[in-house]
């Protein structure tokens, strides 16, 4: 009888989280359509540029155009070439690259930002979820003394019932880069 209700009750629970991670899900595209709504005209066209870009018809037409035109200028379709040392091609593809990497560079740009506000996010719900399960820690090894249990005065536990300080964890984090790049250069001075 008691399995039952576990099973019941574990359905029940499951239902619930369910409509937790469907909250989230809708607030998380709720705010990225928000973020794209904000974008300005320049962003939008460099997104566009980008996307554009970044597919296969582009290089389809590309293939044809250099195609064509290198097919032209090399005298292989019987026509007059006019551009024989390809210095024209040159210029437009190197044109091109300048203009098309800083439409890149510019979508990089704000997938940065974005990617780092995603970053801090993670960071704050990690920090939070440490406070509460040392909060939790500490309730439970409390209820663990009350009831004699022999597990409560494991030494372990004391540590695990003490916050982490972010900025103490990335002071060693810190540390231990600047000790790894000072044995790469004495390695490869």
């Amino acid at each position: 009888m008691a399995e039952k209700m576990d099973n019941g009750a574990f359905r029940g629970r499951e239902g619930h989280m369910a409509e937790i991670v469907e909250r989230n899900i809708k607030a998380l595209l709720a705010r990225r359509k928000q973020e794209d709504s904000a974008r300005n005209l320049s962003e939008r066209i460099s997104d566009a540029v980008t996307k554009f870009t970044g597919s296969m018809l582009f290089v389809v037409i590309h293939l044809l155009l250099f195609g064509t035109w290198i097919a032209w200028n090399s005298g292989w379709l019987g026509l007059k070439p006019f551009d024989e040392s390809f210095v024209v091609l040159a210029m437009f593809a190197s044109v091109e690259a300048i203009f098309l990497s800083t439409f890149v560079l510019i979508s990089q740009n704000r997938s940065n930002i974005q990617a780092d506000k995603r970053a801090d996010l993670d960071l704050q719900v990690s920090l939070l979820a440490e406070h509460e399960i040392t909060r939790l820690v500490t309730l439970v090894t409390a209820i663990a003394k009350k009831m004699e249990i022999d597990a409560a005065q494991d030494p372990e536990i004391n540590e695990l019932a003490k916050d982490v300080q972010p900025e103490k964890v990335m002071d060693t984090m810190e540390k231990h880069q600047e000790s790894l790049e000072k044995e790469k250069t004495q390695i490869n001075p």
